[in-house]
């Protein structure tokens, strides 16, 4: 994925994933941030854990899914540690 489109999925993926975790966005710089570590962990997750590889490729609704799924779980991870 070229650096716009994973800026571009990093912004919706970490508003949705704001969303829904804590009820608001975190502003466009957090949310962009919440959403590339999203996809990092959902396609990392994907390709471990159901053998699904390139799950996060381009500008799609699979790379969105998987990245909103990523962005969840970090912000989970991070709710349980603060």
């Amino acid at each position: 994925m070229g650096l716009l489109t994973w800026l571009i999925v990093g912004i919706l993926a970490g508003w949705l994933a704001g969303l829904v975790m804590k009820g608001r966005g975190f502003g466009l710089l957090g949310n962009m941030v919440i959403g590339v570590v999203g996809a990092l962990v959902g396609g990392w997750l994907a390709g471990s854990l159901f053998n699904i590889h390139n799950a996060v490729s381009g500008f799609n609704l699979t790379t969105i899914i998987v990245s909103f799924l990523g962005a969840v779980i970090v912000l989970y991870i991070a709710k349980l540690i603060k």
